[in-house]
Protein backbone atom coordinates (compact mmCIF):
# COMPACT_ATOMS: atom_id res chain seq x y z
CA UNK A 1 0.00 0.00 0.00
CA UNK A 2 1.71 3.58 -0.74
CA UNK A 3 1.65 4.96 2.38
CA UNK A 4 3.30 8.35 0.71
CA UNK A 5 0.32 8.78 -1.18
CA UNK A 6 -2.36 9.15 1.97
CA UNK A 7 -2.50 12.47 3.54
CA UNK A 8 -1.94 12.01 7.50
CA UNK A 9 -5.04 12.91 9.26
CA UNK A 10 -4.03 15.14 12.45
CA UNK A 11 -7.25 13.85 14.54
CA UNK A 12 -5.07 10.61 16.04
CA UNK A 13 -4.66 11.06 19.82
CA UNK A 14 -1.74 8.66 21.40
CA UNK A 15 -2.82 7.71 24.57
CA UNK A 16 -1.04 4.42 24.97
CA UNK A 17 0.86 4.16 27.89
CA UNK A 18 -1.56 6.30 29.85
CA UNK A 19 -3.84 4.88 32.93
CA UNK A 20 -7.38 5.22 32.13
CA UNK A 21 -8.84 7.03 34.70
CA UNK A 22 -11.51 4.57 35.69
CA UNK A 23 -13.62 1.76 34.91
CA UNK A 24 -17.49 2.61 33.44
CA UNK A 25 -19.31 -0.59 31.32
CA UNK A 26 -17.53 -2.36 28.93
CA UNK A 27 -17.54 -1.28 25.32
CA UNK A 28 -17.78 -3.75 22.36
CA UNK A 29 -18.33 -1.60 19.00
CA UNK A 30 -19.39 -3.67 16.57
CA UNK A 31 -16.27 -3.57 14.10
CA UNK A 32 -14.12 -6.30 12.76
CA UNK A 33 -13.82 -7.67 16.22
CA UNK A 34 -11.49 -8.43 19.18
CA UNK A 35 -10.32 -11.78 19.29
CA UNK A 36 -11.00 -12.94 22.97
CA UNK A 37 -14.00 -11.19 23.84
CA UNK A 38 -15.69 -11.82 20.29
CA UNK A 39 -15.12 -15.43 20.61
CA UNK A 40 -16.45 -15.61 24.11
CA UNK A 41 -19.71 -14.00 23.08
CA UNK A 42 -19.97 -16.26 20.30
CA UNK A 43 -19.96 -19.22 21.92
CA UNK A 44 -22.25 -17.74 24.64
CA UNK A 45 -24.73 -16.75 22.04
CA UNK A 46 -23.98 -12.82 22.74
CA UNK A 47 -24.41 -9.58 20.44
CA UNK A 48 -21.78 -7.44 20.93
CA UNK A 49 -23.89 -4.64 20.01
CA UNK A 50 -26.35 -4.98 22.71
CA UNK A 51 -23.28 -3.63 25.09
CA UNK A 52 -23.25 -0.53 23.34
CA UNK A 53 -26.56 0.31 24.84
CA UNK A 54 -25.49 1.99 27.98
CA UNK A 55 -22.75 4.48 25.76
CA UNK A 56 -24.13 8.42 26.46
CA UNK A 57 -23.58 11.09 23.68
CA UNK A 58 -21.50 12.71 26.78
CA UNK A 59 -17.64 13.74 26.50
CA UNK A 60 -15.03 11.35 26.89
CA UNK A 61 -13.41 10.42 29.59
CA UNK A 62 -10.06 10.66 30.84
CA UNK A 63 -8.85 12.45 27.74
CA UNK A 64 -5.52 13.86 27.33
CA UNK A 65 -2.90 12.17 25.09
CA UNK A 66 -0.95 13.62 22.44
CA UNK A 67 0.42 13.53 18.59
CA UNK A 68 1.75 10.48 17.08
CA UNK A 69 5.26 10.39 16.74
CA UNK A 70 6.17 9.92 13.11
CA UNK A 71 8.80 7.29 13.51
CA UNK A 72 6.24 4.77 14.95
CA UNK A 73 5.40 3.05 11.54
CA UNK A 74 2.01 1.40 12.85
CA UNK A 75 0.71 4.21 13.88
CA UNK A 76 1.96 6.33 10.74
CA UNK A 77 -0.13 3.75 8.87
CA UNK A 78 -3.12 4.31 11.18
CA UNK A 79 -3.00 8.19 10.85
CA UNK A 80 -2.57 7.48 7.34
CA UNK A 81 -5.42 5.50 6.41
CA UNK A 82 -7.45 7.50 8.76
CA UNK A 83 -6.37 10.70 6.59
CA UNK A 84 -7.65 9.06 3.43
CA UNK A 85 -10.59 8.27 4.55
CA UNK A 86 -11.33 11.95 5.25
CA UNK A 87 -10.34 12.31 2.05
CA UNK A 88 -12.70 10.46 0.27
CA UNK A 89 -15.85 10.49 2.44
CA UNK A 90 -15.75 14.34 2.61
CA UNK A 91 -15.94 14.44 -1.09
CA UNK A 92 -18.89 12.17 -1.33
CA UNK A 93 -20.82 13.96 1.48
CA UNK A 94 -20.13 16.83 -0.18
CA UNK A 95 -21.20 15.02 -4.14
CA UNK A 96 -24.64 14.50 -1.67
CA UNK A 97 -25.05 17.88 -0.31
CA UNK A 98 -23.91 16.81 2.68
CA UNK A 99 -20.91 18.14 5.48
CA UNK A 100 -19.00 15.07 6.66
CA UNK A 101 -17.86 15.50 10.08
CA UNK A 102 -14.41 13.87 10.59
CA UNK A 103 -13.88 11.03 13.57
CA UNK A 104 -10.98 11.30 15.27
CA UNK A 105 -8.83 7.94 16.33
CA UNK A 106 -7.36 7.17 19.87
CA UNK A 107 -4.62 4.44 19.97
CA UNK A 108 -4.13 3.15 23.17
CA UNK A 109 -3.09 0.11 25.21
CA UNK A 110 -4.19 -1.95 28.01
CA UNK A 111 -7.24 -0.53 28.64
CA UNK A 112 -9.42 2.69 27.72
CA UNK A 113 -12.16 5.16 28.91
CA UNK A 114 -14.56 6.37 26.01
CA UNK A 115 -18.25 7.95 26.02
CA UNK A 116 -19.69 4.57 25.91
CA UNK A 117 -17.68 3.32 29.08
CA UNK A 118 -14.32 1.23 30.10
CA UNK A 119 -12.93 -1.13 27.26
CA UNK A 120 -9.84 -3.18 27.86
CA UNK A 121 -7.75 -4.32 24.75
CA UNK A 122 -9.39 -7.84 24.29
CA UNK A 123 -12.43 -6.38 22.42
CA UNK A 124 -10.48 -4.95 19.58
CA UNK A 125 -10.43 -2.46 17.50
CA UNK A 126 -14.27 -0.57 18.05
CA UNK A 127 -16.02 2.73 17.34
CA UNK A 128 -18.21 4.83 19.49
CA UNK A 129 -20.64 6.70 18.64
CA UNK A 130 -21.17 8.25 21.83
CA UNK A 131 -17.97 10.66 21.30
CA UNK A 132 -17.29 9.71 17.75
CA UNK A 133 -14.08 7.55 18.04
CA UNK A 134 -12.45 4.88 17.20
CA UNK A 135 -10.57 3.39 19.54
CA UNK A 136 -7.47 0.64 18.63
CA UNK A 137 -4.89 -0.89 20.57
CA UNK A 138 -2.16 -1.37 17.27
CA UNK A 139 -1.27 -4.77 19.08
CA UNK A 140 -4.76 -6.63 17.89
CA UNK A 141 -2.89 -6.14 14.78
CA UNK A 142 -0.08 -8.65 15.74
CA UNK A 143 -3.35 -11.28 16.68
CA UNK A 144 -4.86 -10.16 13.57
CA UNK A 145 -1.97 -11.83 11.95
CA UNK A 146 -0.65 -14.55 14.30
CA UNK A 147 -4.00 -15.53 15.27
CA UNK A 148 -6.65 -15.27 12.31
CA UNK A 149 -3.70 -15.29 9.92
CA UNK A 150 -5.09 -11.89 8.05
CA UNK A 151 -1.51 -10.04 7.37
CA UNK A 152 -0.29 -7.61 5.30
CA UNK A 153 -0.50 -3.45 5.72
CA UNK A 154 -3.78 -3.68 3.43
CA UNK A 155 -5.58 -5.81 6.36
CA UNK A 156 -5.16 -3.31 8.85
CA UNK A 157 -6.23 -0.28 6.77
CA UNK A 158 -9.61 -2.76 5.94
CA UNK A 159 -9.60 -2.85 9.51
CA UNK A 160 -9.79 0.65 10.06
CA UNK A 161 -11.97 2.00 7.11
CA UNK A 162 -13.96 -0.77 8.36
CA UNK A 163 -14.95 1.64 11.90
CA UNK A 164 -14.81 4.50 9.81
CA UNK A 165 -17.89 2.96 8.10
CA UNK A 166 -19.80 2.70 11.36
CA UNK A 167 -18.98 6.53 11.97
CA UNK A 168 -20.84 6.95 8.35
CA UNK A 169 -23.64 4.98 9.90
CA UNK A 170 -24.00 6.91 12.97
CA UNK A 171 -23.43 10.35 10.55
CA UNK A 172 -26.71 9.10 8.25
CA UNK A 173 -28.36 7.83 11.15
CA UNK A 174 -28.73 4.04 10.24
CA UNK A 175 -26.64 3.12 13.89
CA UNK A 176 -29.30 4.76 15.86
CA UNK A 177 -31.90 3.21 13.89
CA UNK A 178 -30.55 -0.16 14.70
CA UNK A 179 -29.93 0.58 18.38
CA UNK A 180 -33.28 2.32 18.85
CA UNK A 181 -34.37 -1.39 18.03
CA UNK A 182 -32.87 -3.13 20.75
CA UNK A 183 -35.74 -4.43 23.32
CA UNK A 184 -38.47 -3.73 20.87
CA UNK A 185 -37.48 -6.78 18.46
CA UNK A 186 -36.34 -10.58 19.21
CA UNK A 187 -33.03 -11.21 20.10
CA UNK A 188 -32.50 -13.00 16.37
CA UNK A 189 -34.29 -10.16 14.84
CA UNK A 190 -31.51 -7.78 16.63
CA UNK A 191 -28.86 -10.35 15.31
CA UNK A 192 -29.91 -9.63 12.07
CA UNK A 193 -29.88 -6.03 12.18
CA UNK A 194 -26.94 -6.05 13.82
CA UNK A 195 -24.96 -8.45 10.93
CA UNK A 196 -26.97 -6.09 8.27
CA UNK A 197 -24.90 -3.00 10.19
CA UNK A 198 -21.58 -5.06 9.99
CA UNK A 199 -21.67 -5.81 6.62
CA UNK A 200 -22.59 -2.08 5.52
CA UNK A 201 -19.73 -0.90 7.57
CA UNK A 202 -17.77 -3.56 5.22
CA UNK A 203 -19.23 -2.63 2.15
CA UNK A 204 -18.07 1.38 3.08
CA UNK A 205 -14.55 0.05 3.73
CA UNK A 206 -14.60 -1.14 -0.02
CA UNK A 207 -16.09 2.45 -1.54
CA UNK A 208 -13.30 4.09 0.37
CA UNK A 209 -10.63 1.58 -1.29
CA UNK A 210 -12.11 2.43 -4.67
CA UNK A 211 -12.18 5.77 -4.54
CA UNK A 212 -8.43 5.69 -2.64
CA UNK A 213 -7.44 3.73 -5.72
CA UNK A 214 -9.33 5.80 -7.98
CA UNK A 215 -7.74 9.08 -7.23
CA UNK A 216 -4.30 8.40 -5.64
CA UNK A 217 -3.60 4.88 -6.90
CA UNK A 218 -2.39 3.66 -3.41
CA UNK A 219 -2.97 0.08 -3.89
CA UNK A 220 0.06 -2.68 -4.25
CA UNK A 221 -0.35 -6.06 -5.98
CA UNK A 222 -1.89 -8.39 -3.23
CA UNK A 223 -3.43 -5.55 -1.37
CA UNK A 224 -7.07 -6.30 -2.11
CA UNK A 225 -6.28 -9.89 -1.42
CA UNK A 226 -5.26 -8.76 1.91
CA UNK A 227 -8.31 -6.93 2.39
CA UNK A 228 -10.42 -9.90 1.58
CA UNK A 229 -8.39 -11.96 3.80
CA UNK A 230 -9.27 -10.05 6.95
CA UNK A 231 -13.06 -9.91 5.79
CA UNK A 232 -13.11 -13.75 5.60
CA UNK A 233 -10.61 -13.91 8.54
CA UNK A 234 -13.68 -12.36 10.65
CA UNK A 235 -16.70 -13.95 9.97
CA UNK A 236 -18.83 -15.02 12.65
CA UNK A 237 -19.04 -18.83 10.61
CA UNK A 238 -14.93 -18.94 10.96
CA UNK A 239 -14.85 -17.42 14.23
CA UNK A 240 -17.65 -19.76 15.40
CA UNK A 241 -16.23 -22.85 14.28
CA UNK A 242 -12.72 -21.86 15.34
CA UNK A 243 -14.08 -21.35 18.87
CA UNK A 244 -15.90 -24.81 19.30
CA UNK A 245 -16.15 -26.69 16.36
CA UNK A 246 -19.42 -25.37 15.42
CA UNK A 247 -21.17 -22.84 14.42
CA UNK A 248 -24.93 -21.21 15.43
CA UNK A 249 -26.20 -19.25 13.00
CA UNK A 250 -28.76 -17.74 14.95
CA UNK A 251 -26.35 -16.23 17.28
CA UNK A 252 -24.12 -14.36 14.10
CA UNK A 253 -23.63 -10.78 14.43
CA UNK A 254 -21.65 -9.63 12.49
CA UNK A 255 -21.73 -12.40 9.25
CA UNK A 256 -20.17 -14.85 7.86
CA UNK A 257 -17.13 -14.57 6.01
CA UNK A 258 -18.84 -14.94 2.49
CA UNK A 259 -21.39 -12.24 3.09
CA UNK A 260 -18.03 -9.83 4.57
CA UNK A 261 -16.02 -10.75 2.00
CA UNK A 262 -18.48 -9.87 -1.10
CA UNK A 263 -19.63 -6.54 0.72
CA UNK A 264 -16.23 -5.76 0.89
CA UNK A 265 -16.15 -6.60 -2.90
CA UNK A 266 -19.05 -5.25 -3.67
CA UNK A 267 -18.16 -1.67 -2.01
CA UNK A 268 -14.41 -1.48 -3.73
CA UNK A 269 -15.95 -2.67 -7.29
CA UNK A 270 -18.90 0.09 -7.23
CA UNK A 271 -17.68 2.51 -5.47
CA UNK A 272 -21.19 3.64 -5.13
CA UNK A 273 -22.41 4.14 -1.33
CA UNK A 274 -26.08 4.07 -2.56
CA UNK A 275 -25.40 0.55 -3.35
CA UNK A 276 -24.80 -0.74 0.05
CA UNK A 277 -28.39 -0.96 1.66
CA UNK A 278 -28.03 -4.44 3.32
CA UNK A 279 -31.31 -3.44 5.18
CA UNK A 280 -33.67 -3.81 2.18
CA UNK A 281 -32.04 -7.26 0.50
CA UNK A 282 -33.71 -10.31 1.89
CA UNK A 283 -30.62 -12.59 2.35
CA UNK A 284 -27.54 -9.96 2.53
Amino acid sequence: MRLDRMRRSSNVEDRRGMRPGGRGGLVVGGGAGGLILLLLYLVLGGNPLALLQGGSSGPVIGGGGGAVAPNDPRAELAARVLGDTEEVWSSLFASAGREYREPSMVLFTGGVESACGYAESAVGPFYCPGDMRVYLDLEFFDQLSRQLGASGDFAQAYVIAHEVGHHVQRLLGKEQEVRAMHGRVSEAEYNDLSVRLELQADFYAGVWAHHAQKKRQILEEGDIEEGLGAASAVGDDRLQRRAQGYVVPDSFTHGTSEQRVRWFRKGFETGDPSLGDTFSVKRP
